[in-house]
């Protein structure tokens, strides 16, 4: 029972934040919306979660008793998780004013060979404001679908864990 439980939470786990940053990369590749510094954070929590659930989805295939450490990467994801919904949480708040952003968070830097150039560079490059939403779908900016995909797939990994240990309640 506890070899179902975990497996199911690992991969449903894994699938679907490799969707959500799927669907982060394709933001920015078919949908043209080049991400901001603050977005480009979020996803570090995906980066380091994923190969976490990938190797303990993994390893359960081939050494489905080790529950002590399924459990324990299933704790790990959810607070990785966590991370990035506050990430998200902060991000939001920059985005609908409710606090003031990073003084850095604005377009990359243009580089040039001379004066002309750099004006060249400057005028062609698009600036990326992390305080203005480049996409929102019912008022809700991405930053906003990622805080709740986040808490989400904290909260899947959370009970996974809970569930899925029920005597393992000393972590």
């Amino acid at each position: 029972m506890f070899e179902n439980r975990i497996r199911r939470s690992i991969w449903l786990a894994f699938l679907a934040g490799a969707g959500v940053i799927t669907l982060a990369w394709a933001s920015k590749i078919w949908g043209g919306l080049v991400p901001c510094a603050l977005c480009l954070q979020q996803r570090w929590p995906y980066y380091v979660a994923l190969p976490l659930l990938l190797f303990g989805g993994l390893l359960n295939s081939f050494a489905p008793r080790a529950e002590r450490l399924f459990t324990a990467i299933l704790a790990a994801a959810s607070l990785i998780f966590l991370v990035g919904a506050g990430l998200a949480a902060y991000h939001m708040g920059v985005e609908y004013k409710w606090w003031d952003g990073p003084a850095g968070c604005g377009g990359g830097a243009a580089m040039a060979d001379n004066t002309q150039a750099l004006f060249d560079a400057l005028n062609q490059q698009k600036l990326v404001r992390c305080d203005e939403a480049a996409f929102r779908l019912f008022g809700v900016s991405m930053a906003g679908y990622n805080f709740l995909a986040s808490l989400g797939l904290a909260a899947l990994c959370y009970f996974g864990f809970r569930a899925a240990a029920p005597n393992e309640r000393d972590f």
